[in-house]
């Protein structure tokens, strides 16, 4: 028998736990049943209390304490620790039942979605036929505010393609906190970064407020290393965010669903793109917000 899933996946601060809290919130409204595990061995407070949580198996703060490890070597070993224990996971997960949407909040370090083949092995683990058998679905998040610095969204967006290309599971992508650029970005500008495209460097506020101040960003050659500010507005990091803009535009994998946690109707529509990508329900469509529901001023 199938179960079905959801792994929140992104970057520290991106409102991982935040919108499994909505989540949770969401199904019990619309009386359906969540089984909620937490994967981060740092996480400390919750708004739902996980009913499986790693702690229970190992913490962080233990592993760098005992091991002398730093915050991220402490959670490469705790995964590996995971990896060591699957009955941890087992015994838990093997007695739901298809009513159940299993939600996993995962930890905010980068490396587990990039270059490590820790999550591709647990992802195999819970989605093997035969065994836990479970429906799953990735869900990355990444911080709307990043829209705002060019740089960091191409960068959030090659995160994103990257765990896509290593999980090899129905994936989607969301720019979280809408709330917070509601009053920043227009309908029209936010509708261009619905999908990653190289057209979107030609308007770079920082670089056009450089050229407004008069700062000269045509060669970086003889910059001085140690100077942040020279290095990130000259010409090799231009040319390395193109790069990154281009190599998105190549795969033309990612495009980003927007998310409002606040926003029972936006959660909701979140939801019914994870069960369309479960087949939680074969006949159910997914269904999209209207653009005034995300931002209703116009400039």
């Amino acid at each position: 028998m199938s179960k079905y899933g959801v792994m929140v996946m992104g970057p520290a601060g991106a409102g991982k736990s935040t919108f499994c809290a909505s989540l949770i919130t969401h199904l019990q409204l619309n009386r359906r049943s969540a089984f909620y595990v937490n994967l981060d061995p740092a996480a400390e407070s919750f708004e739902h209390t996980p009913d499986l949580d790693i702690k229970d198996l190992i913490s962080l703060e233990d592993v760098m304490d005992e091991m002398k490890l730093g915050p991220n070597g402490g959670l490469i070993y705790c995964f590996e620790f995971l990896m060591e224990n699957l009955d941890f996971l087992t015994e838990a997960l093997d007695s739901l039942t298809e009513e159940y949407l299993i939600i996993f909040d995962m930890p905010g370090q980068i490396e587990l979605y990039t270059h490590i083949p820790i999550l591709p092995t647990l992802v195999k683990f819970l989605t093997t036929p035969g065994a836990l058998d479970i429906r799953l679905c990735a869900a990355y998040l990444l911080e709307a505010t990043f829209v705002v610095d060019r740089a960091k969204y191409f960068a959030g967006s090659l995160s994103a393609m990257s765990a896509m290309i290593m999980l090899e599971v129905p994936h989607i992508n969301i720019l979280s906190k809408m709330d917070l650029v509601k009053n920043q970005v227009r309908k029209k500008d936010l509708k261009k970064f619905i999908t990653p495209d190289t057209s979107l460097l030609l308007d770079d506020p920082a670089d056009l407020a450089r050229r407004k101040a008069g700062e000269d960003t045509s060669d970086d050659q003889y910059a001085d290393p140690q100077d942040k500010n020279a290095m990130l507005s000259g010409a090799t990091f231009k040319r390395l965010n193109t790069a990154v803009a281009q190599l998105l535009e190549t795969f033309s994998m990612v495009s980003y669903l927007k998310l409002d946690s606040t926003d029972e109707d936006s959660v909701g529509a979140i939801l019914s793109y994870i069960d369309d990508c479960i087949q939680y329900h074969e006949a159910q469509e997914p269904r999209e917000l209207k653009d005034e529901e995300f931002d209703e001023s116009e400039e």
